[in-house]
């Protein structure tokens, strides 16, 4: 749509790797999309998340727009200059605080009503008024406005809002074309854990020329079993030489097992969530730190891990500080932890290019028996 392409560069059975060019640079797929959400991924300032190799995180349309502001943000050189970062940015439309702030909406054709949660202001959101706030952000990669419903809900309900979504999704495509508006925009497939519904968004929207395209209105209270159905059922639906994106999905073997299915992005608050509460992974599994086990452990988080919270402390040190609630517990797990995840998605690249991706995952999932388990 934009001359901005995304370009397969090795595959292993469905799996695969890839790159994204965007406006702000490239983005090597399979990737994680650490969840920034009003700016920030809470508790990394931006040289430790360069640092850490991030490639791009997504932040939130919705919280922005209330705070501070999408006008302020661009009058100070846009999202990228604001926070100092300089590599991609993807945004959310808000179509998850559908979701998540249910009790705060009102669906209409044209757009949702919101009321704010911080002061109750109402606010109006269109799918033309969600790219004009992304488009002020300077985000990278825009997801159009969607209806992203809970579980369980009832078939009609659920086709209703996926038709919705579908509307919203051509009304944000053509404004966006006809303002030559920057960017990547991605087309958001809902349907609830209706595979029929799913299959029928992924046929429609696919006629239409998205840069991408997410899977939304998962991992919302379904089983794993029906996340993965829905997945498997849609993904083969989608262009295949378009970057596919399962929002919201972070669970390590659930990120594991849809590589393998053919999904090239994922974000979640997995990692960074876990960490304040001391949640940490490993190699060797997921572990509590504040665990009474770790008292007086020397050892790092990890021997294998190379970040500087593990070279540099010990469990011993860090569970102190966790019982202390001192807030270098906080900064110091959720560095690590962002570390973990980027090193496991370069570990996948590695792996599908060298055509053992498969063995692997069927390797490190036999070997941790679901200690990587949320």
């Amino acid at each position: 749509m934009n001359n901005i392409s995304f370009e397969i560069k090795a595959k292993e059975k469905n799996a695969r790797t890839g790159m994204i060019t965007t406006k702000s640079g490239i983005v090597k797929t399979p990737a994680f999309m650490p969840v920034a959400t009003l700016g920030d991924i809470k508790a990394l300032p931006s040289w430790d998340m360069k640092k850490l190799d991030i490639q791009i995180f997504i932040s939130n349309t919705y919280h922005l727009h209330i705070r501070p502001g999408e006008k302020l943000i661009k009058d100070l050189g846009g999202l990228h200059s604001f926070i100092g970062w300089d590599k991609p940015i993807a945004t959310d439309s808000g179509g998850f605080q559908v979701y998540s702030l249910s009790t705060k909406i009102k669906i209409q054709e044209d757009g949702i009503l919101f009321s704010s949660h911080v002061d109750g202001t109402p606010l109006r959101f269109t799918p033309e008024k969600v790219i004009d706030i992304e488009v002020s952000l300077g985000s990278d990669i825009l997801m159009p406005l969607d209806e992203c419903v809970g579980y369980p809900i009832g078939i009609g309900y659920a086709k209703e809002a996926m038709e919705r979504t579908n509307r919203w999704a051509k009304r944000s495509l053509e404004y966006f074309k006809e303002n030559n508006s920057p960017g990547l925009l991605f087309g958001i497939l809902q349907g609830s854990t209706y595979t029929d519904l799913r299959e029928a968004a992924a046929s429609e929207l696919s006629q239409l020329d998205f840069d991408g395209y997410a899977l939304g209105g998962l991992v919302v209270g379904e089983a794993t079993e029906q996340t993965r159905e829905i997945i498997k059922s849609t993904t083969p639906l989608l262009p295949e030489k378009k970057p596919r994106y399962t929002m919201g999905l972070g669970k390590i073997e659930d990120i594991l097992w849809a590589v393998g299915e053919g999904v090239d992005l994922f974000d979640c608050v997995i990692p960074t969530r876990n960490a304040r509460t001391g949640g940490l992974y490993t190699w060797e599994g997921k572990i509590n730190l504040k665990n009474s086990q770790f008292k007086d452990d020397p050892t790092p988080i990890s021997e294998e891990c190379k970040c500087p919270t593990c070279i540099h402390y010990s469990k011993a040190y860090l569970r102190h500080l966790f019982n202390t609630d001192e807030l270098l517990a906080k900064y110091l797990a959720t560095l690590h932890n962002i570390y973990f995840y980027i090193e496991l998605m370069k570990e996948i690249r590695k792996k599908i290019e060298e055509g053992k991706f498969i063995m692997w995952r069927e390797e490190i999932l036999s070997k941790f028996k679901g200690g990587f388990n949320d």
